[in-house]
This record gives C-alpha cells, sequence and structure tokens, in this order.
C-alpha cells in the first residue's frame, strides 16, 4: 500500500465521527432467519430518524480451490430474484454452537460433497449495509476430497435442483466481469481468490481469525 493511501486511511479514522444512537427500536417481524424492525436514530443535525434494518443470522460461503486451480460453483435458484444464479457453496450461521469454519465445512459438504484438508479466511463483506447487518466470511478451501457416497447428505427442495459445476479461477474470474456471476459472496470471493493467488496467498488470514468489529 503506498505511503498516500496509508495516510488518507489514517486521517479518516482519525476524523471525529457523529455517536449514532439508538433511542427506540420496534419490532416489525421475527422469522428463523431474519428479523425486521424500525429504530429511531440520532443523527448529526440533531433529532432522530427512522431507519428500517433486516437484522440477519449471518453467513459463510467457500470458494473450493482445487488442484487443477478449479473453483466449485453451483447453479442455484433464488426466488426473490426469481431465477437461477451462479454461486458458492454457502449457507447461514445459525446452528447453536458451532464455529465459522465448522459451518463452512458443513456447507461445502452438503452442497458440493466435499471435504477440505485447508480452510484460510478470503474475505469477509457486508452484503447489503444499507438495511442489514448481514455479514458473510467468505472462506477458501483447499486440499479437496470427495465426500463418500453413502455419507453425503440428501439435498431438498431448491437445493435439491442444485448444479454443480467446476471451472478454471480465472474463467470464474471472467464470469464477474461480464455480468454472468451478481451474487455478492461469490463476486467478492472469487476476486479476492484470484488477487490471492496472484500474491502467493500471502495475504490469507487463519480461519479462526476474529470477524470485524
Amino acid at each position: 500500500m503506498s505511503e498516500r493511501t496509508t495516510g488518507h486511511s489514517s486521517a479518516a479514522r482519525s476524523a471525529v465521527e457523529h455517536r449514532y444512537e439508538v433511542r427506540s427500536r420496534e419490532e416489525r417481524y421475527r422469522g428463523p432467519i431474519f428479523g425486521v424492525v424500525t429504530e429511531q436514530v440520532t443523527m448529526p443535525g440533531g433529532g432522530t430518524a427512522a431507519r428500517d434494518m433486516v437484522r440477519h443470522v449471518g453467513a459463510v460461503a467457500v470458494v473450493a480451490l482445487d488442484d487443477a486451480g478449479q473453483v466449485v460453483l453451483i447453479r442455484q435458484y433464488r426466488h426473490p430474484v426469481g431465477r437461477h444464479l451462479w454461486e458458492l457453496p454457502a449457507g447461514l450461521t445459525d446452528v447453536t454452537g458451532e464455529d465459522l469454519p465448522a459451518a463452512a465445512t458443513r456447507e461445502l459438504a452438503e452442497e458440493v460433497d466435499l471435504t477440505a484438508g485447508r480452510i484460510d479466511v478470503l474475505v469477509d463483506l457486508h452484503s447489503s449495509p444499507g438495511f442489514t447487518n448481514e455479514l458473510v466470511r467468505v472462506f477458501l478451501a483447499r486440499d479437496l476430497t470427495e465426500v463418500p457416497a453413502e455419507q453425503r447428505h440428501e439435498r431438498r427442495d431448491e437445493e435439491a435442483d442444485l448444479q454443480v459445476v467446476r471451472i478454471d479461477l480465472d474463467e470464474a474470474v471472467g464470469m464477474v466481469l461480464n455480468g454472468e456471476i451478481t451474487n455478492a459472496s461469490a463476486v467478492a470471493g472469487l476476486l479476492a481468490a484470484a488477487r490471492a493467488r496472484d500474491t502467493g496467498w500471502s495475504a490469507l488470514r487463519r480461519a479462526d481469525a476474529p470477524l470485524p468489529g
């Protein structure tokens, strides 16, 4: 990182920032995956403003990279957008007591019948911070092996329709750049994986690295 960039980011962090305080909260909906609330938040100019927010349980996604440099992609139907999307193996962090690397390992086995000998952190992202606190941790999984047929997860509902493919990482990056891949965690994970590969994996974080504050 250049000195100019470093100095700019340091100045931004040291600037005095308004403290946004929640004065009241009204729950609109609560479900197993997310809830919807309206909060009255203090504003810099004085007074408060209402902010609707989706409170989400969080998720993990996995860039599974094999020894040939291919990544595992799935094609899954997503009802809110009404079509199939190219995605990474991914799922919710909704199992009590399960840490994030374990959740990633579980989703890798359930969705694409793979286990990994090594897992590292690629990137963390707030999927759409304008309205939700959802945080997705994207892992890199390597040293892949197949789950034995008799131990494979039975996929149901939309997952029963999953298509699983392996393609070269650079081809997947091309799919991101030409608009074929639009899922947020897939876009971030694939671009991060290509960057990490090109820098010799030097920027990877440990699987148990803390989440951003």
